[in-house]
């Protein structure tokens, strides 16, 4: 993945970046939902779970917040072991607040990646907000930073990285990796 070139600005509210919060559907996907007579199904990209398990690896907390309730969502967070999960049409900012309380954290420490209206609130208080380049004009709008990956292909693993060497943290797993 070519990496893109941050401005000093953007590079400086990702080193204060303690937790990633991200919406599920168009963002840890691309949007579309198989459905059956067995359920629902949904495909996830591999990439953005190693970038999630970096994140965790580095010290970062990860949490989804999704308005939709989901057993594929709630599977594959169980697999990354991601530190938060809310699946409810209730209020993004107030599952958001509770995560940050129990974490002891603030909204300058956020990156929030949303894709849709119902993650303005989100996209307006976090001290990192990202959209996808399919998100809605208004999230984007937003956003201080529009990945070049699109969602369930590999965005979140483009601000994972992004995250890590704006911390200095990158290096260091590559030379982990690469042993």
């Amino acid at each position: 993945m070519a990496r893109a070139v941050l401005n000093k600005t953007l590079s400086s509210k990702l080193a204060r970046v303690r937790i990633l919060l991200c919406d599920v559907d168009g963002i840890l996907t691309d949007t579309g939902i198989w459905m059956g007579n067995d359920g629902e199904t949904k495909r996830f990209c591999v990439q953005d779970g190693l970038g999630i398990r970096l994140l965790r690896e580095a010290g970062l907390k990860v949490g989804w917040i999704s308005a939709r309730i989901s057993a594929a969502t709630e599977q594959r967070a169980r697999e990354l072991q991601v530190d938060f999960l809310h699946q409810s049409r209730s209020c993004k900012v107030a599952a958001a607040e509770q995560m940050l309380a129990q974490s002891g954290l603030g909204w300058a420490e956020v990156c929030y990646m949303g894709d849709d209206i119902v993650d303005l609130g989100m996209l307006k208080r976090a001290g990192v907000a990202v959209a996808v380049p399919h998100g809605h004009r208004e999230a984007k709008r937003l956003a201080d930073y529009v990945t070049r990956t699109p969602g369930g292909h590999g965005a979140v693993r483009e601000v994972a990285e992004h995250i890590l060497q704006a911390q200095d943290k990158w290096q260091p797993l590559l030379a982990q990796y690469s042993a």
